[in-house]
């Protein structure tokens, strides 16, 4: 078992047995999951950066092209369906 201490600013050092087991490097960020008497740290995935040129058209849309009028109606229908 390995132990650390709880520094003066609240922070915790992660052994570097485990930061090297896991490849965590320095600004890995990490979800802190709060449960009874456990805390879990687990790893945030990172996103690969991409510019809008990349991603563009990605997701497809069959028919004429909706109106932001029709989007907004669309977003609306979805919120009502979700707080029934």
């Amino acid at each position: 078992m390995i132990s650390t201490k709880l520094s003066s600013k609240g922070q915790v050092i992660i052994p570097k047995a485990i930061r090297s087991r896991h490849h965590w490097e320095t600004g890995q960020e990490f979800i802190v999951i709060n449960q009874k008497d456990n805390i879990i740290l687990k790893p945030k995935a990172p996103f690969t950066e991409t510019c809008l040129g990349e991603v563009e058209g990605f997701l497809k849309h069959n028919g004429n092209p909706l109106s932001l009028e029709d989007m907004d109606k669309a977003i609306q229908t979805g919120i009502k369906r979700l707080h029934q």
